[in-house]
């Protein structure tokens, strides 16, 4: 392998994500090498100084890391598959496609079989932030791999946090953040459209939503507490009094004639735990009654 291609990126997948990796190589002025199924995707890159590749190997075979991010782990799988085992001598497949812990695990032990160098990566930022130093992307998997290629992670993302040796810890944290990220959209605009089904703007309850959210921080800090101690004390809140704040929710909802799903699956799951004889307990108490779904 020659130093150019020491110093080189291969970007495998130019949907807009993929090419944004490829874009923040390229800013860095890192030689990149591109390739997409659908070469025409390529022609930006292009013009933008890099290298398209007619085929996977060929990208492969251009840079020492290589960069994946595609539709799924199956794709991902696929095109990996298709490729001759001595294109992957002295580089490292960097896979940045989404998936769950437990597919990210069996993507790298398939990657591991092969003779892959592999890494796992989750981008937790929006396409417009790849490249900033603000930016978010996870690793895990081999850290020895890790620090080889930090340098040039962090063109990718100002932070590249390697969580572990576990491949899936990643996805893991991804799907985990991820959850109370749409859970957190999803509960503004239920509550925007119960306001505004009664006359009030959006705008004008914002500041208000917007005053309720600066206490989870807090809140997160105390339910961490209470989860990894196994201790859900009603000291300062109790599931019986949440239970009724939490019909209220549901009861506004359906009077005025709204989708009801999510306040009364936040009721219900209350509502489970009350019955249960825990009223006294605090709201992290519901981290069990969570846990139950797994032996249903």
């Amino acid at each position: 392998m020659t130093q150019s291609q020491r110093a080189s990126v291969a970007v495998l997948g130019l949907g807009p994500m993929g090419a944004a990796l490829a874009r923040a190589c390229l800013d860095a002025d890192v030689s990149t090498t591109v390739w997409n199924r659908s070469l025409a995707r390529a022609d930006d890159m292009v013009g933008h100084g890099a290298t398209a590749a007619s085929q996977a190997q060929a990208a492969i075979e251009s840079a020492d890391l290589v960069v994946v991010c595609l539709r799924d782990h199956t794709v991902v799988r696929e095109v990996l598959g298709g490729i001759e085992a001595a294109a992957y001598t002295g580089r490292t497949v960097l896979n940045l496609s989404s998936s769950t812990p437990h597919e990210a695990r069996r993507t790298a032990k398939w990657a591991t079989e092969r003779g892959i160098t592999y890494l796992t990566g989750a981008i937790m930022v929006p396409t417009p932030l790849i490249g900033d130093p603000s930016a978010l992307i996870l690793y895990s998997g081999d850290r020895t791999v890790f620090e080889r290629h930090v340098g040039r992670l962090r063109i990718l993302a100002g932070t590249a946090d390697h969580l572990g040796e576990d491949p899936g810890l990643a996805a893991l944290y991804d799907v985990g953040m991820l959850e109370i990220f749409f859970a957190g959209m999803t509960s503004f605009l239920h509550a925007a459209a119960m306001v505004t089904a009664q006359g009030v703007d959006a705008a004008t309850f914002l500041p208000y939503a917007r005053q309720i959210a600066a206490l989870l921080p807090d809140t997160f800090l105390s339910l961490a507490r209470d989860v990894d101690g196994g201790s859900y004390s009603g000291d300062e809140d109790r599931l019986a009094m949440e239970l009724t704040a939490l019909e209220h929710i549901a009861h506004t909802s359906d009077e005025v004639g709204l989708d009801s799903a999510l306040p009364r699956l936040m009721r219900d799951l209350a509502g489970r735990a009350v019955d249960a004889g825990h009223g006294d307990d605090g709201f992290s108490r519901l981290v069990e009654t969570l846990r139950q779904g797994q032996h249903r």
